[in-house]
């Protein structure tokens, strides 16, 4: 094999944790995640794929190249495939893992990103869409993205509902739909080769270098992260609980409704004592709020400190 200089990685991974909402640091923080297919090209090579949860093994010396600061690894979105690696190696490959920093620093868990480039970081550069299947639309590519992707991450990368007809699993894999499989594989190896072909295709559009000191500066900010005060988080739910179980008695109280957060109930009572309105968002509560009288106002009160009470960053947190 040639001296590798540059790898283009993709990775497809299972876990229990909601990415979307969560993020992938916690993502890959659940005791079940783990990395399904790892798909790679060196140097712009023909793409392996490496079926890891059929038992297939990651080469040596790729997974020293992963912490090989002279290598530079390409990834679209290259956070979630550095961050899900760090996990990777650290839990199987501790003796090759080293990260960066001070041993003192909350940085410790994750692969240097300074030898990590994003083609999504250089879509954006060039005012190009945020996603792998936009850009390869945009720019025309010979190889796009394919679009039974997201049925088959559904499928394989997140916990299926258990059903009599699926035998009650939790989540399904490979040997149960192994056509499934197989096309996923396929999947995985196209995402690798359209990212190959955006860095071809934007190779004279170089991305200055003061822009990925800024990326790096911006992963390892992530990296780092916040210190959070648990005592105040959980308080402060347990806080808005009561708060809103005493809100909602008093509501109740007055109006008689039984669910004093619905807002059609709410509209419904007040429309049925002679105030009609179309809306209880803030700006409508605080208008009527003007002219109203008892019991309106009280009620209209309540409502805006019902609707005013959110904890969703802090539970966000916990």
């Amino acid at each position: 094999m040639s001296k590798i200089k540059t790898m283009s990685i993709d990775i497809e991974t299972f876990s229990d944790v909601d990415l979307q909402k969560s993020g992938v640091y916690k993502y890959v923080q659940s005791s079940v995640f783990e990395i399904l297919l790892f798909g790679y090209s060196i140097n712009g090579s023909d793409v392996i794929i490496v079926d890891l949860a059929q038992g297939e093994t990651i080469p040596l010396d790729i997974i020293m190249a992963l912490t090989d600061e002279n290598i530079i690894k390409w990834a679209f979105n290259a956070q979630f495939e550095r961050i899900c690696l760090s996990a990777y190696l650290k839990k199987y490959y501790p003796q090759y893992f080293y990260s960066y920093s001070i041993a003192e620093d909350t940085v410790g868990d994750y692969l240097d990103p300074r030898s990590w480039r994003c083609s999504m970081i250089w879509s954006a550069y060039m005012g190009l869409p945020l996603s792998l299947a936009g850009v390869g639309t945009v720019l025309g590519l010979e190889e796009q993205k394919l679009k039974e992707g997201k049925d088959l991450i559904r499928y394989f990368c997140v916990p299926c509902k258990p059903t009599k007809t699926n035998g009650g699993r939790m989540r399904n894999l490979p040997h149960h739909d192994m056509a499934k499989w197989h096309t996923f594989i396929s999947y995985n190896k196209r995402d690798v080769e359209v990212e190959i072909s955006i860095q071809a295709k934007l190779e004279k559009f170089s991305v200055p270098n003061f822009i990925w000191e800024e990326y790096h500066l911006d992963q390892e900010i992530n990296d780092r992260g916040i210190q959070l005060d648990m005592d105040v988080v959980v308080n402060a739910i347990s806080i808005d609980e009561r708060s809103k179980d005493q809100l909602s008695q008093a509501m109740q109280k007055l109006t008689n409704i039984e669910n004093p957060n619905s807002v059609q109930q709410m509209k419904q009572w007040l429309s049925n004592n002679g105030l009609e309105t179309d809306s209880l968002d803030k700006k409508v509560v605080t208008d009527l709020l003007k002219t109203a009288t008892e019991p309106f106002r009280s009620v209209l009160i309540l409502r805006q400190q019902l609707a005013k009470s959110s904890v969703k960053k802090y539970q966000a947190m916990e």
